[in-house]
């Protein structure tokens, strides 16, 4: 089914390629330029938002043998996450139930046990409690009942969700309303990652706005990739996720003929984004198929991000030579990020800082951000209790500016000259 769905929306890219037409939003949406720059609202974001609904903390490639682990701290909370000797992942917070301490201190690696730097405490990957240090001049204690915090974990389509509530009351699956059977079509479970890194922008709602946009693609990025891109976007939702593609023709003389030879990497193209934070866009340079997974989390205060940048390629580089380019394909889109979209959005930043202006706007080309902004609302407004109901029901993709049946091939929309 999920193959199905990507056929009818590479037809329905199609069918908006040959007539010239692009869908749109029914009006210019305008926000308020305080919150790019608010503190309060900025708090109530992390609270609201990132405390409250799964973040992708992970790829299968990061914890492929038992006894891997990352760690990251994630708005606040630090987070350890392992690969059972079951094949489960496993996640916890990251913190020893003796004195609090962060039990493991390194951003990745392989361990039998976790063993705290601070007083030894000792716990499986289970998260149990399974060895206290000096336990006769401790003191008597229960070590069942003393266990690392479990987090809500869910490995699916090579990607691993984690909420760092441990009571959310917001289901993985509820929130991903079924978009991961889409993303399943990557086969990221057997993908390579070939390095990673981390950036520094601005608020991250302004980085953010900018992976959801297509409009400046052959303005900001002149000089780099953006001569060959084109600024029409459409946008298809699963609830608040987003994938984002131009009108394009694939392959062949004829859309019904040609689509049953249309591969998986053809039909995936296009930029999948997964709220709040997450970009995926694919690339097949000289290194072989890849993509960028970028995951953006807010920084210490309102105009500050970070985004952690993992190239991931189907296939590890054969030889020298694969591996530089894929290496250089990784240092250009580095400075695509770092030099071009968040140098932008740091001047950015600073400009609405400023409180002169009184809003920013989201034109009718432009309804991914309307999208996503209009989520982070009904997010911001709803009690923990309302939570679920935002998701009820949401697993069917909407296509943004289509009154029709898309899925026909019933297109609407203006010229896109």
């Amino acid at each position: 089914m999920s193959r199905d769905l990507l056929l009818d929306m590479a037809r329905y890219s199609r069918a908006h390629a040959e007539a010239g037409t692009i869908a749109q939003a029914s009006d210019v949406l305008e926000i308020p330029a305080a919150h790019y720059v608010d503190p309060g609202r900025w708090a109530l974001e992390i609270k609201q938002v990132f405390r409250r609904v799964p973040l992708l903390l992970a790829v299968t490639a990061e914890l492929k043998e038992p006894g891997d682990y990352k760690t990251m701290t994630v708005a606040g909370v630090p987070v350890l996450m392992v690969r059972h000797p079951d094949g489960d992942v496993r996640a916890f917070l990251n913190s020893c139930s003796h004195r609090g301490a962060q039990i493991m201190t390194e951003p990745s690696g392989n361990a039998r046990q976790f063993s705290c730097p601070y007083h030894a405490w000792t716990y499986n990957h289970a998260g149990d409690l399974i060895a206290i240090y000096g336990e006769k001049e401790f003191g008597t204690l229960d070590k069942t009942c003393h266990g690392l915090v479990s987090l809500p974990v869910k490995e699916v389509a090579g990607l691993i969700w984690v909420s760092i509530d441990p009571n959310s009351p917001l289901g993985i699956d509820e929130f991903l309303c079924g978009y991961e059977d889409l993303l399943a079509h990557f086969g990221f479970e057997t993908w390579h990652l070939f390095e990673q890194r981390t950036l520094e922008g601005p608020n991250w709602k302004i980085a953010y706005d900018g992976y959801l946009d297509l409009y400046h693609l052959p303005i900001l990025h002149r000089e780099t990739f953006g001569p060959s891109m084109s600024s029409q976007a459409l946008y298809t939702a699963w609830g608040p996720h987003q994938r984002v593609s131009s009108p394009d023709r694939l392959v062949g003389d004829d859309a019904d003929t040609a689509a049953a030879n249309w591969s998986d990497a053809q039909l995936m193209n296009g930029v999948w984004t997964i709220f709040p934070h997450i970009s995926i866009a694919s690339f097949d340079g000289g290194g072989g198929r890849g993509v960028m997974l970028s995951q953006l989390f807010p920084g210490e205060h309102a105009g500050q991000s970070f985004t952690n940048q993992l190239y991931i390629m189907e296939q590890p580089p054969a030889n020298e030579e694969i591996a530089a380019a894929a290496t250089a394909q990784f240092d250009f889109l580095k400075h695509v990020v770092r030099d071009e979209d968040y140098a932008t959005g740091l001047r950015q930043q600073v400009a609405l800082g400023s409180g002169l202006r009184g809003n920013v706007m989201f034109g009718r080309n432009e309804a991914g951000g309307q999208h996503f902004h209009g989520w982070l609302d009904r997010l911001l407004s709803a009690t923990d209790a309302e939570l679920p109901s935002l998701f009820s029901g949401v697993d069917a993709p909407v296509v943004h500016g289509e009154s029709g049946d898309w899925r026909r091939g019933e297109i609407r929309g203006v010229s896109a000259g």
